[in-house]
């Protein structure tokens, strides 16, 4: 990434945020409250950059003139067509509050939200709801800027990659899961994203719905063992008996943890969850259909998307050497290339990704980057769509209102 791209983003020459930047506005360093240590003035414009999810919305307050970054905020759920306007308007309102200091609102002369489902033109119903919530947080807050860009969270992320290019290919793997093909910065068509009841194969929430699947089909012995029943048990609060082999619990006890990433007791020792599907010791009746008895109301008492919080246990179940769960993810992953493959690649394109799940520590990016390269592509990762948006926002206040339909709507 170029340093001038870096600067824009508001990121360190290495391409990390720099999370110094811009901090020393007065709001508590005893300096001249109308200049921060290294610059602008007051009176200097401001623009704001949203990065709203299927998890949690950001909000990035940064300068007009060089893009870097004065503020953060974070809040709960955005996704424009499964959160509800008056709570999507509420999420909006308290991640631009921690990140807008009062006395800078003025200030704010752009605003740019990326939203999970407000692809299309801007008459498609997820960017209708985004632009009605966005518009009602800022009036609470008297935020009064004169450009307002609602885009997709892909084509955010998008505008975030190293060398900003504008024409590309893009896939977000997060809760839900979604790849894009851009031209000029502007979404030109999409594949997935068709939320967690008709699609986002291969999404957090895909992921942990298969791991409370294959806890399922273990405990009524349709399926082979997996150490996912008793990650999945333990999260669901299943009672110990429940899990019970012999006496013993089928649990991570002691110093032994998944989490730790220690020897775990997924073999013949202590689990009937044994790996690469052999049998540990038995698992008793009774004590499965209590597990079942248990899992079930408890999974569907809460809200569907909730299924995408055990995408952890697969990454973690995986890497300790569980078959069961490594297959859910090599599949995932041929879920998320599936969905690049229709967007026809040309070899050696750019393909840039983002989410939860990929990234340097994500469970799908080695098995993700197979996939890509035999296609012959690359992927690009960057961390959210949040200084993308910062980007598409200072563009729009640079070319004026006529170059987004969103403006004053």
């Amino acid at each position: 990434m170029s340093n001038e791209l870096n600067q824009d983003l508001g990121r360190d020459s290495d391409g990390n945020l720099d999370r110094d930047s811009g901090r020393g506005s007065g709001r508590g360093s005893g300096q001249d409250p109308g200049r921060d240590e290294d610059g602008p003035a007051a009176f200097d414009a401001l623009v704001v950059g949203l990065d709203a999810g299927g998890t949690r919305t950001r909000a990035v307050l940064a300068s007009a003139s060089d893009g870097r970054v004065l503020g953060e905020g974070v809040a709960g759920p955005g996704n424009a067509l499964t959160v509800p306007v008056p709570q999507l308007t509420e999420h909006l309102a308290e991640a631009l509050t921690r990140a807008v200091p009062e006395p800078d609102r003025p200030r704010v002369v752009a605003v740019a939200g990326g939203f999970a489902g407000a692809a299309g033109t801007a008459d498609e119903p997820g960017r209708v709801y985004a632009l009605a919530a966005l518009t009602e947080a800022l009036r609470r807050l008297g935020i009064c800027a004169r450009d307002i860009r609602i885009c997709s969270d892909i084509e955010a992320a998008f505008a975030a990659a190293p060398g900003a290019p504008a024409d590309g290919l893009a896939l977000v793997a997060g809760t839900g899961a979604v790849a894009m093909r851009i031209t000029a910065r502007h979404c030109e068509k999409t594949v997935g994203g068709d939320g967690w009841l008709l699609g986002d194969d291969g999404g957090g929430f895909w992921i942990g719905r298969e791991a409370v699947r294959v806890a399922l089909r273990m405990a009524d012995r349709r399926g082979g063992d997996t150490a996912l029943a008793v990650l999945v048990g333990r999260e669901l609060g299943v009672p110990d008996a429940a899990l019970a082999v012999e006496g013993e619990a089928l649990a991570y006890e002691g110093k032994v943890s998944a989490y730790e990433g220690e020897a775990s007791r997924y073999g013949s020792e202590a689990s009937a969850c044994g790996s690469e599907g052999g049998v540990g010791r038995p698992w008793p009746r009774a004590a499965r259909e209590a597990y079942r008895r248990h899992v079930l109301p408890a999974v569907m008492a809460e809200p569907p998307v909730r299924l995408a919080r055990f995408a952890p246990l697969v990454a973690e179940a995986a890497r300790a050497g569980d078959a069961l769960a490594q297959a859910i993810l090599d599949e995932a992953a041929g879920h998320l290339a599936d969905c690049v493959r229709a967007l026809e690649p040309r070899p050696g394109e750019s393909v840039v990704v983002t989410g939860g799940l990929l990234g340097p520590e994500g469970p799908l990016t080695v098995p993700l980057d197979r996939q890509l390269g035999a296609l012959g592509l690359e992927a690009h990762w960057v961390p959210d769509g949040s200084r993308g948006a910062v980007a598409l926002a200072r563009l729009a206040h640079d070319s004026g209102p006529d170059t987004h339909p969103e403006h004053n709507q």
